[in-house]
């Protein structure tokens, strides 16, 4: 098992300074910290458990989560997998402090000034995508408080990591789905979140790649906004299909299925659809074969996997192995549903 004097030893420091590198005290040469952690990671250092839970009682950590509203029943999901962290962390001192808020930038922007009132030590974050969040989070690093992304990323930030899927990919599979369970020329609507929340806008990119290289006879007849909300989901895809009645296939790259779906079952028409996440009124309209398949991204993970991340940081000073920290991609039809459903 590797201890801090052979570590000091291959750094050429004292235990002192290997001390203060990997609990983040006192002033140390960067160029002396860098040399201390590519070495703390090639031999795999992991610290006495004992010891970090004693030092971190002491400190009294304070991990803040930011994710999108109590609307969306996704982040449900991801919240389940933060408490069940959380829980562990008690044990460690450690309080995690959870808001939930609106879906704009303002509003994320005073959740992060709260919690930095409230002395956070650590931030997840499911980031709006907008300069000033960017702003924010390389401000908040710039402070010694790491940042994890969790479910979308932001482009520009000092962020530690991101865990979540390759949503690019997942729009990649989605187009591969629609060229599976249709034929001939095809009219696409999609449905999507924001053009302010990266994974939206990614998934639709990794669509339209693929069907430009690969699938030609799918055609996108437009993109319509809900912001993740029912009832705004049902109005939108209502006019979408009363601007397009031709569409033959519907892609909802976030939230909002349920709303919109209702919209098609009052139009009559018939279009295949694909969705993200598996929550429960989207099995339901599986079940029932209005949904023809959904795209799983984990969510109970990413919510676990984020807080553990920073966890592991703050207390033993280790960087996550892996800056992206993708989940699987999952596809739930109707003859895999859980059986609960």
């Amino acid at each position: 098992m590797t201890t801090l004097k052979e570590i000091a030893d291959l750094a050429g420091v004292s235990r002192g300074t290997v001390d203060r590198v990997l609990n983040h005290r006192g002033s140390v040469n960067p160029k002396t910290a860098e040399k201390v952690m590519s070495i703390v990671q090639a031999l795999n250092y992991q610290p006495n458990r004992a010891g970090t839970a004693l030092a971190a009682q002491k400190k009294k950590y304070k991990i803040g989560v930011i994710v999108f509203g109590r609307s969306n029943p996704f982040f449900d999901e991801v919240m389940r997998g933060v408490r069940a962290k959380s829980d562990e962390l008690q044990s460690y001192g450690i309080t995690t402090i959870i808001r939930r808020v609106d879906f704009n930038v303002h509003a994320q922007l005073r959740a992060i000034d709260e919690l930095v009132e409230e002395g956070m030590n650590g931030l997840v974050l499911a980031p709006y995508n907008d300069s000033a969040i960017c702003e924010r989070i390389n401000e908040l690093v710039a402070s010694d408080i790491p940042v994890v992304t969790i479910n979308t990323d932001i482009e520009g930030s000092n962020r530690m990591a991101y865990v979540g899927s390759d949503y690019f990919r997942g729009g990649c599979i989605a187009a591969g789905l629609f060229a599976l369970s249709t034929s001939g020329d095809i009219s696409l609507g999609i449905i999507t979140g924001s053009s302010s929340v990266l994974c939206h806008t990614e998934r639709i990119r990794g669509l339209e790649r693929t069907l430009a290289e690969s699938y030609p006879n799918i055609h996108v007849n437009g993109i319509v906004e809900n912001h993740d909300d029912e009832i705004e989901s049902y109005t939108a895809t209502r006019q979408l299909l009363a601007d397009h009645p031709e569409t033959d296939a519907l892609f909802f790259t976030a939230a909002g299925i349920y709303g919109g779906c209702k919209a098609v079952t009052e139009s009559g028409l018939h279009p295949r659809i694909i969705t993200f996440d598996e929550v429960p009124t989207t099995l339901e309209l599986i079940k029932k074969g209005t949904v023809l398949a959904t795209i799983s991204q984990q969510p109970y993970k990413q919510g676990y996997r984020s807080l553990d991340i920073l966890f592991e940081y703050l207390t033993s000073g280790i960087l996550s192995e892996n800056e992206l920290q993708y989940v699987e991609h999952s596809i739930l039809i109707r003859e895999n549903l859980p059986t609960n459903v």
